[in-house]
């Protein structure tokens, strides 16, 4: 496969990468500015320790465990939503999966810092290398980290490759780049099976390692004795906020790139529609185990567990508690539920409010506990300072700086995904449907049908 075989309409996935207009310029003199803010709140907090912080005892951990969570969080958009679409051999996926791809590679790396920026002293990461205990949450954490990092990056490397090679055989300047990162890929049958053959592999694997990697998060969390933390459903608890959240950075970065780049060819509405009543179905989900946890609470109650729950329902905690249910409750149902207003507009709308509310829902699982902890200390209150601020500032801006130096190196669309999709997905979705639906039916017809519904 060659750049000419592409269709006329496939130019628009280039010219991002190869036109750069001045306000990219512009958006990336100001998110490294506010990078480099956050690099300095870092710089004086390594100089002063973490006393440069809100954090104090109780309350040791706050808004950098809150991010990692909540990144590590948004990285299921990619392994879950693409492997699980690709398994499924869901057509409409085609135009979506390299941006989830992409968002899981760059919250990961980001994400993942997080817990070293906690340690105030970063070379203390090293002894959970040199006197690691196989007994520790800790360590079963830092193994599916990287090891769900590590995946990842493979996975959204490999479908890559025969993109990589159009534009190595484009030439300019990145040649040698390109002539490196493509492997000698030609697009030759042999190739083409051996890379379906890796795709396949790597989709199979990552679903595991994705579920796993956020239900160690949440028994860092349930295997303490913690009052609200010491939960069994703190496993599947998690897992489903992490595919809520992911669905809705994938929204809104979807929505994003198809405004900037005129990708509305590729990103149609039906795309997300069908993200949209995804979205819903988690919503529901998500509802539900938050329902039970603090129904079952709320009906043993347990002192301790208690102080904890009228902390977050009338206490200190409460707008954010009453915030994270309208965010993650009653504003995408609402709007997802309604044909009305289950438009591009709306879907962004609850997306944006499903993110703020899914990073208040880790605020309050962990600062009200560390603030009503079961020894006689008084309650504890937590007010985040400058430097964590500018931390997590410069967190969010190196991940629109990650994706839109992405962007101008590789695709955001897979070109060669779509070229298939073209040749191959009608008729091999025509032969699916003769398959499986009940009578007779000539092929023409079957297939007739499939493009009147696409």
């Amino acid at each position: 496969m060659s750049y000419q075989d592409l269709h006329d309409e496939d130019e628009v996935l280039f010219r991002p990468i190869y036109q750069t207009s001045r306000t990219f310029y512009v958006v990336v003199i100001a998110l490294a500015a506010v990078f480099l803010f956050g690099l300095g709140c870092y710089i004086h907090q390594l100089f002063y320790g973490l006393g440069a912080t809100g954090m104090d005892e109780p309350v040791s951990w706050a808004f950098y465990i809150v991010d990692f969570v909540f990144f590590i969080g948004i990285s299921h958009a990619g392994t879950l939503i693409s492997a699980i679409l690709r398994l499924s051999k869901a057509e409409w996926r085609r135009p979506i999966t390299r941006m989830a791809e992409v968002i899981t590679g760059i919250v990961l790396a980001i994400g993942g810092l997080h817990p070293i920026i906690d340690l105030g002293r970063p070379d203390r990461i090293l002894h959970l290398f040199e006197r690691g205990r196989l007994q520790s949450p800790l360590l079963w954490d830092l193994t599916s980290v990287t090891a769900y990092f590590t995946a990842s990056t493979i996975y959204l490397y490999v479908p890559m490759i025969p993109d990589i090679a159009l534009l190595r055989d484009r030439g300019g300047k990145l040649h040698n780049f390109y002539r490196i990162l493509a492997w000698g890929y030609k697009g030759t049958p042999r190739q083409k099976h051996a890379l379906e053959r890796a795709i396949n592999i790597l989709m199979v694997m990552v679903i595991p390692i994705a579920v796993s990697v956020h239900t160690i998060i949440a028994w860092i969390f349930g295997m303490t004795l913690q009052p609200g933390w010491h939960s069994t459903i703190f496993g599947p608890y998690f897992v489903v906020g992490a595919i809520y959240s992911g669905i809705a950075a994938l929204v809104i970065v979807m929505v994003t790139f198809r405004k900037i780049f005129h990708f509305e060819d590729y990103l149609k509405e039906i795309h997300f529609r069908y993200l949209g009543t995804l979205l819903l179905v988690v919503a529901l989900l998500w509802t539900y185990f938050t329902f039970a946890e603090f129904l079952t609470t709320f009906y043993g109650h347990e002192p301790a567990e208690m102080r904890v729950f009228l902390y977050k329902f009338i206490g200190a905690y409460a707008p954010f508690f009453w915030a994270m249910v309208f965010c993650n409750f009653l504003l995408p149902i609402v709007i997802l539920s309604n044909k009305k207003t289950k438009t591009i507009p709306g879907i962004l709308v609850a997306s944006i409010g499903v993110v703020i509310g899914m990073w208040l829902e880790r605020l309050i699982i962990i600062i009200p506990t560390l603030a009503n902890p079961r020894l006689p200390y008084p309650t504890g209150m937590y007010v985040p300072s400058i430097t964590e601020l500018g931390i997590a500032a410069a967190a969010t801006s190196a991940f629109v700086l990650g994706f839109m130096g992405f962007s101008k190196l590789f695709p955001l669309i897979s070109i060669w995904e779509t070229k298939e999709g073209r040749e191959h997905s009608i008729h091999e979705v025509s032969m699916r449907l003769r398959d499986y639906l009940p009578g007779q039916r000539d092929e023409a017809g079957v297939e007739a049908s499939v493009k009147a519904e696409i």
